[in-house]
């Protein structure tokens, strides 16, 4: 019973252990039944808000774009972002373990080999000396941390946090990389529109460059008209580089997305008329948001790091307790280890109590108090951005569909119109500058509306993207998170 009783009254104090700190509750989800007030119905006719269902598959799937999905399967394989996202989610993942396992008794084997000599006056007047001797020993030990106050168990609670919120971080760069790589495709695809219609616009300006000279070697038309022909041709070709230099960053943007050098691979040609605009986009209610995007979960997880981190501090103020004892063989000599009479044992209660630290174990804990309230302030403002961002997506649509409209219509009497200065022209009715104003009120339109189409698509792909986009795949998603220790 001797030999008993510390081990009874350690399990009496482990089953009466507490953690001290607060514990961490998620705060209250918004209810928000809307993200703007004057936001009521779906913006554009052809485009339905479905508010409160889920999105089906991928959602750049929406856009029924073959060379856009084989672009995102390459990059979501090839990409170095994902890859070290992956990398650290596995570390804080054995990080957790790590920290679930210095919870249990630590048990390790020691063994020694030595000489020694004792000094003469260890032993004062009893004039007793010992010669120089060799001695062995070896046994294991056994410590156990009792965390009475819940310090370590904090703190294995905030380094979960920690890989929850690398788990999210993990989900945002998967958002962000289709997301990016939905862009650069749009933009290539919108730069390549531009620069058909540029050609085609060149190709006219070349026809009325040819037509002027035929009218001036007639008589009918003047050297002044010619140059002014010859001017507009001329103007018209330097659009054409800047619109190949936004298509070349766009391919080479692809290429590093997909985690290659732009000299090793180029993208496939994607053309903008190939993308079709969602008839129906699933929307997250605000309510649904916060447990949607990948930014406000991981601000959360931070949050709960923030309030473990409080538990640690609390319980640093209170008194540690480790158990440990230990069973070892002691002997003059190799052979008298392993019996009755080598025997030998010991064990031991450490408490520290901290008495004096100049304020630091207190400045800790108040230090922690402020980062809980300053993550809390940074959770709450994502939130407001995230539902700002949507309540702009939203307006986005109903502006490019009205925009759209507009330049449709723009476009097709400016085509109406550059014809009939034409026929007009031919027959002498008007002079060769009605011809090309009108052609340049074609050519701007015609680029409008190359620009406006690639604006309402790239605003729909930001719209999924700040609605939260599509969960990691259960191919790309990383492990769970084990609190029960390692397997």
């Amino acid at each position: 019973m001797s030999r008993a009783w510390p081990v009874s009254c350690a399990c009496c104090l482990a089953l009466c252990a507490c953690a001290v700190g607060p514990d961490f509750k998620p705060p209250q989800t918004p209810t928000a039944p809307a993200y703007a007030a004057a936001y009521d119905a779906p913006p554009p006719s052809e485009q339905r808000l479905a508010l409160g269902e889920k999105l089906e598959g991928d959602w750049w799937a929406q856009f029924h774009s073959a060379a856009l999905d084989q672009l995102m399967r390459l990059a979501l394989a090839g990409n170095q972002d994902i890859a070290a996202a992956k990398s650290r989610v596995a570390q804080a993942q054995e990080e957790v373990n790590a920290a679930h396992g210095a919870l249990l008794p630590q048990v390790s084997l020691g063994a020694t080999a030595g000489r020694q000599k004792y000094g003469a006056a260890l032993f004062g007047p009893l004039d007793i000396t010992i010669p120089p001797f060799t001695y062995y020993t070896v046994g294991p030990t056994v410590s156990a941390p009792l965390d009475l106050f819940g310090g370590a168990r904090r703190a294995l609670e905030q380094q979960a946090a920690y890989a929850e919120y690398q788990r999210h971080e993990l989900d945002a760069a998967y958002l962000s990389l289709t997301a990016n790589v939905a862009a650069q495709a749009l933009a290539a695809a919108a730069a390549r529109a531009q620069i058909e219609v540029v050609q085609g616009i060149v190709a006219d300006d070349e026809r009325n460059a040819a037509l002027v000279q035929t009218a001036l070697d007639d008589g009918s038309a003047t050297r002044t008209q010619l140059l002014a022909a010859q001017a507009q041709l001329a103007a018209d070709r330097t659009l054409l580089p800047g619109l190949r230099q936004e298509e070349s960053v766009a391919r080479h943007a692809l290429a590093v997305l997909v985690g290659r050098a732009p000299s090793d691979w180029s993208p496939p040609d994607i053309a903008l008329d190939e993308f079709v605009v969602p008839g129906q986009i699933a929307a997250s209610l605000p309510s649904e948001l916060v447990h949607r995007r990948p930014d406000i979960l991981a601000a959360e997880a931070q949050l709960h790091g923030a309030c473990a981190a409080i538990g640690v501090a609390t319980a640093n103020l209170y008194p540690q307790i480790t158990l440990s004892g230990s069973l070892t063989q002691q002997a003059l000599s190799p052979g008298g280890l392993f019996n009755g009479a080598a025997v030998a044992w010991a064990m031991a209660a450490n408490l520290t109590q901290p008495l004096f630290n100049g304020g630091r174990l207190s400045a800790e804990r108040r230090a922690a108090l402020a980062g809980y309230q300053g993550a809390l302030g940074a959770y709450r403002q994502v939130i407001v951005r995230s539902f700002g961002e949507v309540a702009d997506g939203l307006q986005a649509l109903a502006n490019d569909a009205d925009q759209f409209r507009a330049q449709s219509a723009a476009a097709q009497a400016a085509s109406a119109a550059l014809e009939l200065a034409r026929r007009s022209y031919a027959v002498g009715n008007s002079g060769i500058l009605d011809v090309l104003d009108a052609q340049r009120s074609s050519a701007q339109a015609q680029l409008g509306l190359a620009r406006t189409k690639a604006q309402r698509l790239m605003d729909t792909a930001r719209l999924y993207l700040v609605l939260g986009g599509t969960p990691v795949p259960t191919e790309q998603a990383p492990a769970v998170v084990n609190l029960s220790g390692p397997a």
